[in-house]
Formats: structure tokens, C-alpha cells, sequence
């Protein structure tokens, strides 16, 4: 059995029955994983259409809290400190 976070990311999806093939097809990190696209999904051995729009769904959200994370770290480290004593 797969034990990584695949595995786990998978296994919220409900699709662990997909994590040893991922991880044999090199897919063994998420941010491997938000690379994912059809033929990937052809090669893998995902043939079934509403599991392939469960993983494209989850790549997106992937990437979107990538995005938000980027605009969070950008906006903390643009704040000035505020001084509080005089």
C-alpha cells in the first residue's frame, strides 16, 4: 500500500484505488500532480469520466490555493511594521 500525501490527497477524493499507479507514473507529489492532464490521466489507467473531472476539479484547487497562498505572502511581506509605544 501507498503511504503519501498522493495517497492521502487521493483518498480524500475517494479515488485511492488510483495512488500505486500514480506514484508508478511518477506522480508521487502534489506539486507533480497539478500538472495532470488528460493523456496523464489516459496513462495512469483513469477511464472513468466523472473520477477524471474529480482529479481535474482537485488539480484547479490546487492550484487556486497556490495562488492564494502567493497573494497572502505577497500582501504580508508589502505591510509596514506599525510601531505601538512612543
Amino acid at each position: 500500500m501507498c503511504t503519501n500525501i498522493v495517497y492521502e490527497w487521493l483518498k480524500t477524493l475517494q479515488l485511492s484505488q488510483y495512488a500505486e499507479s500514480f506514484v508508478d507514473n511518477g506522480y508521487d507529489d502534489l506539486e507533480v500532480c497539478k500538472q495532470i492532464g488528460d493523456p496523464d490521466l489516459d496513462a495512469i489507467g483513469v477511464a472513468v469520466p466523472h473520477h477524471r473531472r474529480r482529479i481535474h476539479e482537485a488539480v484547479r484547487r490546487l492550484k487556486e490555493a497556490d495562488e492564494t497562498a502567493a497573494d497572502l505572502y505577497f500582501t504580508l511581506d508589502s505591510v509596514k511594521p506599525v510601531q505601538f509605544w512612543a
